[in-house]
Order: C-alpha cells, then sequence, then structure tokens
C-alpha cells in the first residue's frame, strides 16, 4: 500500500455498496438471499446447489448476473428488479457524510455495478440524494461489470474524465487495480471488525498490494481530513 495526497483531485468516484454506507447496514445479505431464490427457481435446483453456482459466477464473471446472461442468457433488468426489492431500513441518514461530500472540490460520480433505482434509493435513505452529478451503473457499462476493464473505460468516456485527477473509493480491493493503472488515485473501504455472511475469501485485503493508495475504515471521516 502506497500513500498519497488528494489536493489534486477534482473527480470523487465512488462504488455504492460497502462503500457510501457501512458494510453493517449488510443491505447486501438481502440481495444475497434474493440472488440464491433466483438462482434456485430459474435452475430448479436446491438453495445450497444454487448459492454454489451463483457465488462461482460471481467469482468468474464479477457479478452472478454476468455468469446467468453468459450460460442462461436471463432477462437482466427482471434479475436486477427482482434482487433489488429489498428494506432499505437499515441504512440511516448520515448527515455528516452528506456534509463531507457537499465539500468536496470538484465532481462527485457514483460507479456502481447495482442499476441506477438500486443506487437512488440507497442515496436517499443515506440522505446524500443530489449530491452526485451522475450514476454509472450496470446498464450503462452493457451488463459488463467491474472488476474488467471496459466498463471503466466507458465511465471515463461518458464523464470525460481525467484519470489523473480522480480518485476511486471501492469496497472490492480487485475493483481498484484498473483505476490504479489508469492513473488514479484508489481508496479501499474496509470494516475489520465487522464479519458479513457475504464476504468471500477471495475477497480479502492483501496489505502488500501497490495499488491501493489508502485504507480506511470510516469514509466520511477520511474525507473530511482531506478537505
Amino acid at each position: 500500500m502506497t500513500q498519497s495526497d488528494l489536493s489534486h483531485i477534482r473527480t470523487w468516484i465512488f462504488d455504492l455498496d460497502n462503500t457510501l454506507y457501512p458494510r453493517r447496514c449488510d443491505l447486501f445479505a438481502q440481495i444475497d438471499v434474493k440472488m440464491t431464490s433466483y438462482v434456485s427457481e430459474l435452475l430448479d435446483l436446491p438453495r445450497d446447489e444454487a448459492r454454489k453456482i451463483q457465488k462461482q459466477y460471481y467469482y468468474d464473471h464479477g457479478t452472478t448476473l454476468q455468469g446467468l446472461i453468459i450460460n442462461h442468457e436471463i432477462d437482466p433488468h427482471h434479475f436486477l428488479d427482482d434482487v433489488h426489492d429489498i428494506d432499505y431500513s437499515p441504512v440511516s441518514k448520515d448527515e455528516g457524510l452528506r456534509t463531507a461530500i457537499e465539500a468536496l472540490p470538484g465532481r462527485k460520480l457514483i460507479f456502481t455495478n447495482g442499476d441506477v433505482p438500486h443506487a437512488e434509493r440507497t442515496t436517499k435513505a443515506l440522505g446524500i440524494d443530489g449530491c452526485f452529478e451522475g450514476i454509472f451503473d450496470i446498464v450503462a457499462a452493457d451488463f459488463l461489470p467491474k472488476p474488467a476493464q471496459k466498463p471503466y473505460e466507458q465511465f471515463v468516456s461518458k464523464f470525460d474524465i481525467d484519470p489523473k485527477e480522480a480518485v476511486m473509493f471501492e469496497d472490492m480491493p480487485r475493483n481498484l487495480f484498473v483505476p490504479k493503472q489508469m492513473g488514479m488515485d484508489t481508496v479501499l473501504i474496509i470494516d475489520e471488525q465487522y464479519n458479513s455472511t457475504t464476504k468471500e475469501p477471495w475477497e480479502a485485503y492483501n496489505r502488500d498490494e501497490e495499488y491501493i493508495d489508502h485504507v480506511v475504515g470510516d469514509l466520511g471521516t477520511f474525507l473530511n481530513s482531506h478537505l
């Protein structure tokens, strides 16, 4: 891990899930259950077998959705509507985070492997709706998710971003490799005190990774320290 000053940053890019809100909210646990159900019903399999396939697709393709598109030609919009039909009440309004994001110099964007409706409901629950210039979602990426390089290129092109003046915040280490290669600064958000049931061993952070510039536990505190 390296450290970098962020005084040159003009574009602030945020992943959504487990990045803008704390992992302990565990919204993804709800999504995870619904994805297992979706795979189980689609393939007429017991839940334990469906979950193994779901996780293998996630590992191999970046999202379960991409694996289902490739292997089963599903309707991605139906899948996204289904798995994001969840309870957002575990997410609380965070006035401190809103103040910190609003105070950042330059542009603020969301880049998520989820979809825009999910991002809008999440940011509303957090009380940070209206803070972002735009949301680049899995639909805009033609359903090809991070960490593949192409969606990053599409994102940078769509919003005319200079990577050397951008920083990306993520909870998934492997999703920061391409941004660093493109010239962005990178920040990994982790919560070492919280063990989510949905976290996979291969998602763990290796502290020797040179493509991660900062590792932080609280997003709002980190942003305030760089204002």
